[in-house]
């Protein structure tokens, strides 16, 4: 079996100070199809890295995406839909899958940063790499908004208004206070009502 992967970006390098090399999403595709990667399989592409192995999920994620998808789903108006763990391809070598994303009615194909108006990451196991390497990542690509929902401490982390790829507001909501979207007219969570 004969596969060419592109050369993309050259390489990244790790903490550990050796490069790696840099995938692009094309490659992923290519690995996919040749079953090197299994399409079931969890991972995204931040940076050219392939980062695998997305913890489970448990109950209390699934009852904060649950809850999420169903209030904002009612409340989104016809111009406008919401995704569910669909891929954003932020560039040639960033494709993630945010829990929930708020985006204009388009091909999903085509779905880049600054179209997508909210994204929400439901976090448990994964709060310290959503905070850190995803926020980052979603302000560089011009995400308009983030959630990122700390589903054993019912916090909301709420991300805002990313210039040159840094947030330029950010808060803590604690579980009490109401979760609301300018794009959701009538939609409102309180996560301690869950």
């Amino acid at each position: 079996m004969n596969i060419h992967l592109s050369r993309g970006q050259g390489s990244t390098r790790a903490a550990d100070g050796f490069e790696r090399r840099a995938f692009t999403v094309a490659d992923l595709r290519r690995m996919e199809k040749a079953g090197i990667l299994d399409p079931d399989e969890r991972y995204e592409l931040i940076e050219g890295d392939i980062v695998l192995g997305m913890a489970p999920k448990g109950y209390r994620h699934e009852r904060i995406k649950l809850a999420l998808n169903r209030g904002l789903s009612r409340a989104l108006p016809d111009h406008l839909q919401l995704g569910v763990e669909t891929t954003a391809y932020l560039s040639e070598i960033t494709a993630v899958d945010p829990d929930l994303t708020i985006f204009p009615m388009m091909d999903t194909e085509a779905l880049r940063g600054p179209d997508i108006l909210l994204a929400i990451e439901v976090a448990h196991t994964t709060l310290s790499k959503d905070l850190r390497l995803k926020a980052m990542v979603y302000a560089k690509y011009g995400v308009r908004e983030l959630w990122v929902i700390d589903a054993r401490r019912l916090r909301t982390h709420v991300f805002r208004a990313p210039v040159d790829g840094v947030w330029t507001q950010a808060e803590v909501l604690p579980s009490e206070a109401d979760l609301m979207h300018e794009t959701a007219p009538g939609f409102r969570l309180r996560l301690s009502e869950l």
